[in-house]
Parts: C-alpha cells; sequence; structure tokens
C-alpha cells in the first residue's frame, strides 16, 4: 500500500516543523548562535507562529542581541497578550536596551499574570529600584 501524496501545505508544515525542531534543539544545547538559523527561517516561512518567535527570542538573548530579541516577545505579546513569560522576557530585554518605562510595564504585567514566580518579581522589584 503507498502513502498518499501530500499536499504543498503539508509539506511546508513539515519543513517548519523541522526546522523548529532543530532550532529548539540547538537552544536546549545552548548554542544559540547556531539556533538562530533554522529559527529564523521558520519565522520566515510562519511569522504567525508564536511558538517560533518566541524560541528565537530566546537565542537572540541569550545570545546578547537584546533589540532583536525585543522584537520577537513583542510579537509573541502582540499575538497573545495573556503570555506571561513572553511579558517577562520582553520585559527584560527592553531593560537590556535602555526602555526602562517599558520594561516595568511588561515586567508588571507578567508578575500580574503569575503571582507566584518569584523570578518574575525579583526582576520586577530591582527594576522598580532603580
Amino acid at each position: 500500500m503507498t502513502e498518499p501524496e501530500r499536499t504543498p501545505e503539508e509539506e511546508r508544515a513539515e519543513h517548519v516543523y523541522d526546522l523548529f525542531q532543530r532550532g529548539t534543539a540547538l537552544l536546549e544545547s545552548k548554542d544559540f548562535n547556531a539556533a538562530q538559523i533554522p529559527l529564523e527561517q521558520a519565522r520566515e516561512l510562519e511569522p504567525d507562529k508564536t511558538s517560533i518567535r518566541e524560541a528565537l527570542g530566546r537565542a537572540y538573548w541569550h545570545s546578547g542581541r537584546y533589540a532583536q530579541a525585543r522584537d520577537e516577545f513583542a510579537a509573541v505579546v502582540e499575538r497573545n497578550p495573556v503570555n506571561d513569560f513572553a511579558h517577562f522576557c520582553l520585559g527584560r530585554s527592553c531593560e537590556k536596551t535602555g526602555r526602562l518605562r517599558e520594561a516595568k510595564r511588561h515586567l508588571a504585567l507578567a508578575t500580574s499574570l503569575r503571582p507566584d514566580r518569584a523570578d518574575y518579581r525579583h526582576y520586577r522589584a530591582r527594576l522598580e529600584a532603580a
């Protein structure tokens, strides 16, 4: 029995998934610069996928590319305004790029969404004290 032919959309989705998997594997192995390559390719193909944008933001962050990380986390927050982790990462990225007012706002939102997260509270308090 032969497998049914896949549609171009199915092939594209599988390709994007493979890129995402490669990128996240590299991210998990702390090869942050290498992770950016497949994740950027996946983002180009599926710019509305928040999982891709969040992973790419993490790769940028860990590579010290804070402005690019900020852009990726902002895209995630725009599409999913209740994503506490994206608000936290956006706040930290804003802080690293000198946008302190925005940083405070996003860290406050992250803390409000997940008051149980001690790390969110820590960074928010540290920034408020500065």
